[in-house]
């Protein structure tokens, strides 16, 4: 193979890496629910989370959610957006992993919570980004809703304080 060949197999290979990542996972899908645009749709059983559009579609995002034994249904409220937040572990987290910190700073490569977090209304619960990426699409957490950084980057930018967040099975 010439030079020529093969720099451009070169670059053929590098972007079928960079499109075929399952680092953005988001699509624009159908959807059909009785929900008012603006609202999130977490489908724990599906590991989706719907941001629902007015003309009969969602951004549809895979996402990690609650273990079987530490998941929630419901209604929430986004009450609070953070950039880079730093990270306190609940208290039922601490009790089972004695060793964490008290706080773990914002952007520390253990920090848990990513690159963007939507604290909800609800007891310790946030849909934020991870520092486990392999998580995304399997039921992990003590509750919250993982979601790549670059997928909860671009939903952060999307929704407002107070904008409705349902979860169901």
């Amino acid at each position: 193979m010439g030079v020529r060949a093969a720099i451009a197999m070169a670059a053929v290979i590098g972007a079928m890496a960079v499109t075929n990542t399952d680092a953005v996972a988001r699509e624009v899908v159908p959807f059909k629910a009785r929900v008012e645009p603006g609202t999130i749709v977490v489908r724990t059983k599906e590991r989706r989370l719907y941001y629902v559009r007015g003309d009969g579609t969602a951004f549809r995002y895979r996402v990690a959610v609650g273990r079987p034994d530490k998941q929630w249904f419901g209604e929430a409220r986004i009450n609070g957006k953070h950039v880079r937040p730093a990270w306190s572990p609940p208290r039922e987290v601490k009790r089972d992993n004695p060793r964490l910190p008290d706080v773990i700073p914002g952007g520390a490569p253990n920090n848990p919570m990513g690159e963007r977090a939507l604290t909800l209304d609800l007891d310790e619960y946030a849909i934020h980004g991870t520092n486990r990426p392999n998580s995304i699409g399997t039921y992990a957490s003590y509750g919250c809703i993982r979601m790549f950084n670059e997928d909860i980057i671009d939903l952060f930018d999307q929704v407002s304080v107070g904008t409705r967040v349902v979860v169901e099975r």
